[in-house]
């Protein structure tokens, strides 16, 4: 009898941790991040996301000075938005870049460790080698060299943005 209240009261207690943790995930309407990015040269960084990165220009909008100004995201600039992401479906992350022109400048670092913030991205591909060659024909460094091969054997490279955001990718070779 003891066995049997321990295995109800287990699945009892499975059922309700589980229902919590549904109620949690229900907060949030989509999965998929959408990040903004303030970048020197919006039209580089567009190039060099979807030319060497390989994603895909989605959309874009803008935002007006005034509403700039009452949603606190700005004090005097618009923003004009563009939207990539790395497939075109309705659940991918969104990376949202904008500029402001020279009015936003962030020294580039050398690695990760040199300033606090969001330093890097990791993107997954199926395939590592089309990436290495559109980076090595559009002149873009790979910070790592040749490809690393990580513990599970998957391959990894770095390199960083135009603003200097560093890009893990990882994938079969």
């Amino acid at each position: 009898m003891k066995n049997l209240t321990a295995v109800v009261l287990f699945i009892f207690l499975s059922i309700l941790g589980s229902n919590q943790k549904i109620l949690a995930q229900s907060d949030f309407s989509n999965p998929a991040i959408s990040v903004g990015v303030v970048v020197e040269d919006l039209e580089k960084s567009i190039d060099f996301y979807t030319q060497v990165i390989g994603m895909t220009k989605t959309g874009e909008f803008s935002v007006p000075v005034e509403k700039c100004k009452e949603l606190g995201l700005t004090d005097s600039y618009q923003l004009d938005v563009t939207i990539l992401k790395l497939e075109n479906s309705d659940r991918a992350s969104e990376w949202k870049l904008m500029s402001l022109g020279t009015k936003a400048k962030h020294p580039k670092q050398k690695y990760m460790s040199d300033d606090t913030g969001m330093q890097y991205i990791t993107i997954f591909v199926n395939h590592l080698l089309p990436v290495i060659k559109r980076a090595e024909n559009h002149g873009i460094k790979i910070l790592s060299g040749k490809p690393s091969t990580l513990d599970d054997g998957r391959k990894f490279i770095l390199v960083q943005d135009p603003d200097g955001t560093f890009i893990e990718i990882i994938g079969p070779e």
